[in-house]
């Protein structure tokens, strides 16, 4: 199988859960919808951490072992994603303005290599931490824009459509059941499409079972990621080192 980038895998997963703790002036009603949808206030409010533990499958690959995630986020802005297959480990890492990528060989940990994030890259994932431990609400506190696009129907479903933009680096174009507030549809600036099924309620929040991606290729075909969640833990107490670059790491 060849060996696929975590960055393009796990990006457009950073950015499906969002919001902030503060009030928005003027924000569309289906805000408070979707985030009532997700859960009360409080138990939104009070998510610092989020640990998800799964597995992935590629569309048209085959794998002899099943490949797992591992994804943290910590607020303010710290993560760290580990992919885990037969061809070794690729892990990516954000402590504040410092972003890196370390691959590891399958049978050997002291054979590595890390690669420092350009600026955009990590503006990038800053923008897909603050999303993940935020739920729709806020954007503007931090010098993004939320565009109020109207009404449009996704798969027979009317949706109110809108785009959370966090300048040149990052932009989330999501799609919520005028109903519902249910979050329908995602689609990011590299043109995925991120569905969900099933829900796990974690510490009063609802979360996502399995996560869909379906991406263009260059050949005009499609691909699908699918990451579906065994584990998801809320407010886990985790030491800030980890999040940090290895070659700098004290360890």
């Amino acid at each position: 199988m060849k060996y696929l980038s975590l960055r393009l895998v796990l990006l457009p997963l950073l950015a499906l859960v969002l919001g902030h703790s503060g009030a928005i002036a003027a924000e569309p009603a289906i805000i408070a919808e979707a985030r009532a949808y997700i859960g009360s206030e409080a138990a939104l409010n009070s998510v610092k951490t989020l640990h998800y533990y799964g597995e992935l499958s590629i569309e048209g690959t085959e794998s002899e072992t099943p490949i797992s995630v591992e994804i943290i986020f910590q607020k303010p802005y710290r993560q760290l994603s580990m992919i885990k297959s037969e061809r070794g480990n690729e892990e990516t890492g954000l402590d504040g303005y410092d972003g890196w990528q370390r691959v590891i060989a399958k049978d050997d940990a002291s054979s590595w290599r890390l690669s420092l994030m350009s600026i955009p890259q990590i503006k990038s994932l800053r923008a897909n931490v603050w999303e993940n431990l935020s739920f729709f609400r806020g954007l503007e506190s931090i010098g993004g824009e939320m565009k109020d696009m109207g009404q449009v129907e996704i798969d027979g479903v009317a949706c109110q459509k809108l785009v959370f933009s966090h300048g040149a680096q990052a932009s989330f174009t999501r799609y919520f059941d005028l109903k519902t507030g249910r979050l329908v549809l995602t689609e990011t600036l590299r043109g995925e499409k991120i569905t969900e099924e099933g829900t796990t309620e974690v510490n009063g929040v609802k979360f996502p079972k399995v996560l869909k991606t379906v991406t263009s290729r260059g050949d005009g075909e499609t691909q699908t990621v699918t990451i579906t969640f065994d584990r998801i833990v809320v407010n886990e107490t985790i030491d800030t080192e980890v999040f940090g670059v290895p070659m700098l790491s004290s360890k």
